[in-house]
């Protein structure tokens, strides 16, 4: 199994699709590496050799991906909240921050529906 940025990538896909294993890698973004690369995005990445595994690791690395990012992500939105930004009020109350409607949906964000009584009147 290649491990690319500490992430092992699975064998039996094609390469195009293992690399979208790490966040913040997508389907573009995988191919834009494997063009830089110059590696055949329809292999397997149980066919890779060495040479191509490590021209993918230092293509890779060439973006803000796994820990980092995530990072700068909650940086971000600890940031929207200290401000006290719109976002960032949402964030802290737990509603869906872009837009959405919550008046009869958004139980992701919300969480289990609570009860109200005497609501059969």
């Amino acid at each position: 199994m290649a491990r690319i940025k500490g992430i092992d990538v699975p064998d039996n896909k094609r390469i195009e699709i293992a690399l979208t294993y790490i966040y913040g890698i997508g389907r573009s973004l995988s191919n834009k590496i494997l063009k830089d690369a110059n590696v055949d995005i329809n292999k397997r990445a149980k066919n890779l050799d060495n040479d191509e595994l490590g021209r993918i690791r230092e293509e890779v690395n060439k973006y803000i991906t796994e820990g980092d990012l995530r990072r700068e992500i909650n940086m971000n939105i600890k940031t929207k909240m200290e401000i006290n930004s719109y976002e960032g009020t949402r964030h802290k109350k737990g509603l869906p921050v872009r837009g959405q409607r919550t008046s009869r949906n958004a139980r992701t964000r919300k969480g289990k529906g609570k009860v109200v009584a005497n609501k059969k009147k």
